[in-house]
């Protein structure tokens, strides 16, 4: 704060003597990128709390967080206790910071309309109602009185607006398709009431139930290793990595992304964030502002699918799964690195194309001065070991925690004092609500499909119009999931995806369960980047003052692996380390590898040089062919690229034997 008001004072000192000080720099694009989130991202949308008011909410959001600790750690409650309990803080707490309109929050401060309060308390006492009077309400079974029907209808109802608020329309929507579907089955009011509200299939069911235990522990654990400064670490050690290769800045930003993206699990907010510091570098350096914003959407977006973190949905993957979280992380590390090896491929064609050079190595960090703060990937080191030694995963979380702050004790410049710890526990805290609401709202989806046997509906439409084609079922449930996901956050968009598509690829496709769930959850991230609600891509050309169409579209081409990568997992499981050897691993990597630079020889017109449209889909066709299992095609690809590869240099050569001859 000291700082900050320094940097004020600084600020304003220069706009009187007419200097720019690197302070008043700094404060003009906190002030942009604050505003880039307001527009792009809804929970930065909340409503101004001054003086006293926002430090009594400070405090209660900083007490909410110790209540997970100690309910996570200590408490022994029954799971239709501490849910219903859980959702109902939640909601208090979102009629407290969020507005109705994005419009509300500038209006006047320190002020909540009286609309606002009484829905909060309606919303909150309906689930407070259930804490208190669950031995009763368990015992009545289906034969819930009127007074409950009533209350469990305001709490469904208010629940929805909670996510209306903090995650958009979109989710409300669909949820409420549901429930109409629900009620067009012949099922009444009562049934629908008590099966979504009241039981452990509906709004409390596994969505909130690991939302409530790991989802919530995680997100305290990133804000306080976001407060250790292991982010500003990310981005030097990228710019020290690559940011005096061919278009250095661009691979800064694809490295630093991929990090830093593990551990905020938002597209948008790693994005604005990161993109503040590397697009700008990216437009000096020469590439074109939309292809700059580009770069850092489609980096930030896949920073969800890179290990240890993975975004909250990995967490409830393991649930949903049955299978040990830590199963899920080695087995996503070779599709994580393919996607980003192919956004790294795509931008040094294009910068070699475009005969861009990198930043002098005068002007990037030295190694000298990074190895010593290796000591801040202790708490992410000791998370993954815990995890894997057999702790859970809510005292693995808590631990690292720990040990975040202890690491911070090493740098004076990130030292975290109380008042720092106070400031993790309320963005802990905050960040928890709108994943919270959206896990909610998954939940009665989840609970539709269970009480309907909606699932079994779905998976013989796509099998009967896929004809038990693996490829066509695998392709339909990849448009259901961008579609879904456009304005849906990640997290919900693998819930509902996990429960009406998975079971279509593993019960009517025969695909094995981690297979299905992975690829839903691809292609769920991936709507974040998509035309024509790409709100990454938007967020980036926000900052790099480009086309946002333009961009989006460059994203989505980056993107190309997010696309590809699934498919290959799913033909040939193989990437994910299932049903293989050590040998099969080896040749998967390889030929994928080689495919993704075919691919992206294609979409860029560059191999060692420029290269013409024939080459181009000669390069592409390759690249699929070594893309699909298969030794045959395999062997195929790889000779189209040799002999491309060969022709290309021997093109290249041409000139220079010319020269000589002359």
């Amino acid at each position: 704060m000291e700082e900050r008001t320094k940097n004020m004072t600084e600020a304003v000192e220069s706009k009187e003597t007419g200097t720019l000080t690197q302070a008043e720099q700094s404060l003009d694009t906190q002030a942009a990128v604050d505003e880039i989130m307001k527009k792009y991202d809804r929970e930065s949308n909340t409503r101004t709390w001054t003086g006293v008011p926002d430090i009594v909410i400070k405090v209660l959001l900083a007490a909410f967080s110790l209540f997970m600790i100690y309910m996570n750690l200590f408490a022994v409650w029954d799971e239709r206790i501490r849910r219903p309990l859980f959702v109902g803080i939640v909601i208090l707490f979102i009629f407290i910071l969020f507005p109705a309109g994005k419009s509300h929050h500038t209006k006047k401060y320190n002020r909540i309309p009286i609309y606002d309060l009484v829905l909060a308390i309606l919303g909150s006492g309906s689930f407070f109602y259930f804490v208190i009077n669950n031995r009763e309400i368990i015992n009545h079974a289906t034969r819930i009185n009127q007074t409950e029907i009533i209350l469990g209808v305001i709490g469904i109802l208010v629940l929805a607006e909670c996510c209306r608020r903090v995650t958009g329309i979109p989710i409300v929507i669909v949820a409420g398709l549901f429930v109409v579907y629900a009620f067009t089955t012949g099922s009444s009011l009562r049934k629908i009431v008590y099966n979504l509200f009241y039981t452990t299939t509906g709004v409390i069911g596994t969505p909130i139930g690991v939302c409530s235990t790991y989802i919530v522990l995680f997100i305290i654990f990133g804000a306080f290793l976001e407060a250790t400064g292991i982010s500003e670490f990310f981005i030097q050690c990228a710019n020290a990595l690559a940011g005096s290769a061919t278009g250095g800045p661009a691979k800064v930003s694809v490295i630093s992304s991929a990090l830093c993206g593990m551990v905020s699990g938002s597209s948008v907010g790693n994005t604005v964030t990161t993109g503040s510091v590397t697009i700008p570098m990216m437009k000096e350096t020469g590439f074109p502002g939309d292809f700059a914003g580009a770069v850092e959407a489609a980096s930030s977006t896949g920073g969800q699918i890179m290990p240890p973190i993975m975004g909250a949905a990995a967490f409830l993957m393991a649930e949903m799964i049955g299978v040990p979280y830590s199963n899920i992380v080695v087995r996503a590390i070779l599709p994580a690195i393919l996607y980003f090896t192919g956004i790294f491929l795509m931008v040094h064609l294009r910068a070699k194309r475009l005969g861009l050079k990198g930043i002098p190595k005068e002007n990037l960090p030295k190694w000298k001065d990074l190895l010593p703060k290796i000591y801040l990937l202790i708490p992410l080191a000791a998370l993954i070991y815990l995890i894997c030694a057999g702790y859970t995963m809510s005292r693995a979380a808590i631990i690292a925690t720990v040990l975040c702050i202890v690491v911070s004790m090493f740098d004076k410049n990130h030292r975290m004092t109380p008042k720092d710890i106070f400031a993790a526990l309320v963005t802990g805290a905050k960040n928890t609500l709108s994943i919270a609401a959206a896990c909610g709202i998954a939940g009665i989806i989840a609970g539709v499909v269970t009480m309907t046997g909606l699932g079994q509906v779905f998976i013989s439409a796509i099998v009967g119009v896929s004809h038990g084609n693996l490829f066509i079922a695998l392709f339909l449930t990849m448009l259901c999931c961008i579609i879904l996901g456009m304005g849906v956050p990640t997290t919900a968009t693998y819930i509902i995806m996990a429960t009406t598509c998975a079971p279509i690829l593993t019960t009517g496709m025969g695909l094995n369960a981690l297979s299905a769930n992975m690829f839903v959850f691809y292609f769920g991230i991936v709507a974040d980047i998509t035309p024509p609600v790409a709100l990454a891509a938007y967020a980036g050309s926000a900052i790099a003052k480009a086309d946002p169409m333009k961009t989006a579209f460059n994203a989505t081409r980056l993107a190309i692996g997010a696309f590809l990568v699934p498919y290959i997992f799913s033909l040939n499981p193989a990437m994910l380390l299932i049903d293989t050897d050590g040998i099969g691993v080896v040749m998967i990597v390889i030929t994928s590898f080689i495919g993704m630079f075919a691919i992206s020889a294609a979409l860029e017109g560059y191999t060692i040089r420029p290269i013409n449209m024939v080459t181009r889909i000669l390069c592409a066709l390759a690249g699929l062919m070594m893309l699909y299992p298969g030794t045959i095609t395999d062997i195929i690809g790889i000779a189209i690229i040799a002999a491309i590869i060969g022709l290309e240099v021997v093109r290249g050569k041409g000139p220079e034997k010319a020269k000589k001859v002359a």
